[in-house]
């Protein structure tokens, strides 16, 4: 087993229990810096002994210090494992020999927030979760989108509608359900969790979540291994929250109290100039960091306000060396392609500003360039789902003009236009007339999402895909008919609470009766109710099964 033995405060020292959904917040002085603890000298005796050559190449080669009880019986989703090369010409470019691009590229959604995902998944799959929500400036969404497609959870993806349209549809393409939202990504995160609260959903927590805090140190651990069981002497990162940099130092940290390592590198964060609250506070050497309203185009490092995280990143440079530099969006797109034109990398520009900041850092002397360091090289690709996508993959909430905070009332009429928005029905009917006019009726009642299936095969996929709300269907259909459907949807444990109405062209017979009875919501007769109460009837199965979840 390796979930953690206990969590433990690192300014007062208690310990308490491990809990994968709560945020991690010391129970006696509130602090929200808890590390895990694992059975480490077991771990270490692995390490010595050679233990890890023979373990899959990716990060589930360091099981035994992720917080997973029972690893096992999981399919679990592949990160990590990615390979570092040492610069051949874009380094002694800059006249630097030691610099070596840790290349994220290679990750199943091309960034390191795959690594995120695939633990804080894998931690939903083992405690039987089977909705979440997130927020996100995109590429933790995608990734998140693809780890839950495979896991068979329903995500909730909520992003600022300023996040480019490439990285919201290709969250849509995974099966996401993506809220767009007018706001910036402070306001994003607040409308996200209070609709988790409302929906009484897990919430992932970004950096005080224990399994997203915890992936990340499996890059410290690769970097290490990678360069022959020693540390760099530099961690250049860009970051937007923090939470990459302040998971990676915590397995920094883990090795050297091992004794596997003899020096903890020194952190370089780099952030955009339009946003960088960071920045602004190391160089007003404060420990706290005041919020910023984001003004730049690389909107995946639009956090305006990076909270407690700032804090503890400022402690481990103070504890270990280091500095944080702001670069303009300009120096990112510049070095984006001066490292694409010497090393044939391609980056997207949130980590191109890491590799501004890198040139800035050793302009200015301030890495030295006999210094071995190491660059998180995260990157992104925009595939062909713009293609293949209908026009349902998002819904759109206003909230605000300005970026302030919401206001409550604001808050509050937004939940409620969503919750109108966000509730899906599934019409199932090989009578295009039919359905075409039942699809009218409700949408001239309510905005809600409609999907449409000419079979219960068709339907049945799609129930699946989009786990809708309710789901109307005949029971006569070629192919799967309306009883073979009803059976799959209720043994599939993802399908089996969805509320079913049944509309029928024929006379059902007792023992079809017999049959629909304890897996239906309603059964009509077509012909017997106009086409508004029916309608009208449908809704009112909607509104009571939201009361009654």
């Amino acid at each position: 087993m390796a979930k953690p033995v206990f969590l433990q405060c690192v300014l007062c020292n208690h310990q308490q229990s491990y809990d994968p959904f709560q945020p991690a917040i010391c129970e006696k002085c509130g602090e929200q810096w808890l590390e895990a603890h694992y059975d480490f000298e077991a771990f270490k005796r692995k390490v010595l002994m050679g233990g890890l050559s023979g373990c899959i190449d990716n990060l589930w080669r360091y099981l035994d210090i992720l917080p997973l009880a029972h690893p096992e019986k999981l399919d679990l989703y592949p990160a990590g494992g990615t390979p570092m090369w040492l610069s051949q010409r874009y380094g002694p470019g800059l006249g630097h020999n030691h610099i070596y691009l840790k290349d994220e590229r290679y990750a199943p959604t091309s960034s390191f927030k795959d690594r995120q995902a695939a633990v804080a998944v894998a931690a939903m799959n083992e405690n039987g979760v089977s909705e979440a929500v997130i927020a996100s400036t995109g590429n933790a969404a995608v990734a998140y989108a693809a780890a839950c497609a495979r896991a068979g959870i329903k995500l909730w993806v909520f992003m600022t509608s300023l996040v480019p349209q490439e990285k919201l549809r290709e969250a849509a393409l995974f099966g996401a359900e993506v809220i767009r939202v007018s706001g910036n990504y402070d306001q994003t995160k607040q409308i996200a969790a209070r609709f988790a609260k409302r929906r009484q959903l897990v919430l992932d927590r970004g950096a005080s979540s224990v399994p997203a805090r915890e992936s990340m140190k499996t890059i410290a651990y690769e970097i290490v291994e990678q360069l022959g069981w020693r540390a760099p002497d530099w961690y250049v990162q860009a970051v937007s929250g923090g939470l990459g940099p302040m998971g990676v130092y915590q397995g920094f940290k883990e090795m050297l109290a091992m004794g596997i390592i003899d020096h903890i590198p020194k952190l370089a964060v780099i952030q955009v100039e339009g946003c960088s609250p960071m920045v602004k506070a190391f160089k007003a050497k404060k420990d706290t960091a005041k919020a910023v309203i984001p003004d730049t185009r690389i909107i995946i490092l639009s956090t305006g306000d990076p909270g407690k995280t700032y804090t503890y990143l400022w402690k481990i440079i103070q504890d270990y060396g280091g500095t944080m530099e702001a670069v303009t969006d300009s120096e990112a797109y510049i070095a984006m392609c001066s490292l694409a034109k010497s090393e044939g990398m391609a980056v997207e520009p949130a980590a191109a500003v890491a590799f501004a900041g890198l040139e800035k850092l050793i302009k200015s002397d301030v890495i030295s360039r006999t210094e071995t360091v190491v660059v998180n090289c995260s990157g992104h690709t925009f595939p062909v789902e713009k293609h293949v996508l209908g026009d349902q993959w998002s819904v759109d909430i206003h909230l605000s003009e300005g970026q302030a905070p919401a206001p409550r009332e604001g808050i509050q009429a937004a939940l409620e236009n969503l919750d109108e928005k966000t509730t899906s029905i599934l019409l199932i009917d090989d009578n295009e007339n039919d359905s075409m006019l039942i699809r009218r009726l409700l949408e001239a009642y309510k905005s809600y999402r409609l999907y449409t299936a000419k079979d219960g095969w068709e339907g049945l996929a799609i129930a699946r895909q989009k786990m809708p709300d309710l789901v109307i269907t005949d029971l006569m259909m070629p192919g799967m008919d309306g009883f073979g459907l009803i059976e799959e949807l209720r043994l599939d444990p993802r399908t089996s609470k969805i509320p079913l109405v049944v509309v029928s062209a024929k006379d059902i017979t007792p023992e079809e009766r017999k049959r629909l009875n304890g897996h239906i919501e309603a059964l009509y007769q077509k012909g017997a109710l106009t086409p508004k109460k029916f309608v009208d009837q449908v809704i009112q199965v909607i509104e009571e099964d939201k009361k009654g979840s």
